[in-house]
């Protein structure tokens, strides 16, 4: 059995906290109430997605500071591996 409506929204939710993507929140957290989440719910999926942001962020603010002495990627051209 897979997730309910409801449950995916509010996941929808977190992940949108996480992603900084204002548009996306307004959406999924208006999805989720209409799926029968109470507006606590929604504010606890927002909470949640606030930590795992808070965490990711602290992450990768640390391993950028470990690469202070790299030289930055030639104009033009593209790292190895890169999500863009």
């Amino acid at each position: 059995m897979g997730l309910d409506n409801k449950v995916k929204e509010l996941i929808a939710v977190g992940a949108s906290v996480t992603a900084n993507c204002q548009p996306c929140l307004q959406y999924h957290a208006a999805k989720a109430l209409e799926f029968g989440a109470d507006p606590e719910e929604v504010a606890t999926a927002i909470e949640v997605g606030k930590v795992v942001r808070k965490g990711a962020s602290a992450k990768m603010d640390g391993f950028a500071a470990s690469l202070k002495d790299v030289p930055p990627t030639p104009a033009g051209t593209k790292p190895p591996v890169c999500c863009g």
